[in-house]
């Protein structure tokens, strides 16, 4: 199951996934409810950090 990278909760339903728009390598995946409310969220592979 995937997990939001801001809240680290499992998503289903409304939520976003996308490359990272810096390295293009890692997979982002964001809650609904953090994507709203602007949450910060950190690449893995480059440290990127949104939104």
């Amino acid at each position: 199951m995937k997990a939001c990278m801001s809240c680290n909760k499992e998503v289903s339903g409304d939520y976003l996934e996308f490359k990272c728009p810096k390295c293009l390598k890692s997979t982002m995946v964001r809650c609904d409810h953090c994507r709203v409310t602007s949450k910060e969220y950190k690449c893995v592979n480059c440290g990127f950090e949104g939104p």
